[in-house]
């Protein structure tokens, strides 16, 4: 299967937030990702694209579904699968119906942006990834930054050693992946794994021909905690980053 070529504008915006008791920062995550549609919204005018917000509840025992949907434009989606991989997935599939189906958006025309419940993007995030699909990219590949106030103080300067501002490095995470649909389902689309769901999509992707763009234009904030919600993922980089010398993430 070859994945069919890029087309450059983007009509709507689906943006997918898993999310698994994460009401210390879910309502955070939420009202950064309204304020980059609104601002999208804003520079684009009649331009800007439609905006699917969908949030997904996976194996929720807290208080997430509640806050989240006191967020407004927030679509919540509740499952029990408690694997990130099929998370994403359950999210994705629930967007690209609305906006594919009822809205009968091309799928070429689709992109979708990715990020976590523990996140917070920035005002420009949504700008970004359509300008950066505006030249035929197929898949951002976003950088994110720890909250410091979370690491001790050799974490922090290992991450600053490991960082250059302007310089990607080219790490994927799901905190930060943009990928437009015709691409993603393409390509199989997310699959049901705990972890590393994100590494999967963008290889299988690569392998697909995708054009592929490492960013850091619209770096995304994220908790730097180091007992995530699954074995590995970015907490465990983190907890190992300086005792074992990993590279940079």
């Amino acid at each position: 299967m070859t994945v069919p070529a890029a087309q450059d504008h983007v009509d709507a915006v689906a943006v997918v937030i898993p999310a698994r008791n994460e009401e210390a920062l879910v309502s955070r995550a939420l009202h950064a990702v309204r304020r980059a549609a609104r601002e999208a919204q804003a520079q684009l005018g009649v331009r800007a694209p439609q905006i699917e917000l969908v949030l997904v509840a996976d194996d929720c025992v807290d208080a997430t579904v509640a806050l989240a949907r006191e967020v407004l434009g927030v679509r919540v989606h509740e499952i029990q699968s408690a694997t990130v991989g099929a998370a994403r997935a359950a999210g994705v599939e629930l967007a690209l119906e609305s906006l594919l189906v009822t809205r009968s958006i091309p799928v070429e025309r689709v992109w979708i942006a990715n990020t976590d419940a523990d996140s917070v993007v920035p005002p420009h995030w949504i700008l970004d990834q359509i300008e950066i699909a505006s030249r035929g990219v197929d898949v951002m590949v976003g950088t994110v930054r720890p909250d410091f106030d979370d690491l001790t103080a050799d974490q922090v300067a290992h991450w600053l050693a490991t960082h250059t501002p302007g310089q990607p490095n080219g790490h994927v995470h799901g905190a930060n992946l943009g990928v437009r649909a015709n691409v993603y389902l393409a390509a199989g689309g997310f699959h049901g794994q705990p972890e590393h769901e994100d590494v999967d999509l963008v290889a299988r992707v690569r392998q697909h021909g995708a054009r592929l763009l490492a960013a850091d234009s619209c770096e995304v904030f994220t908790s730097g905690r180091q007992i995530g919600r699954t074995p590995g993922g970015y907490a465990q980089f983190l907890r190992t980053a300086v005792s074992d010398g990993a590279g940079a993430a």
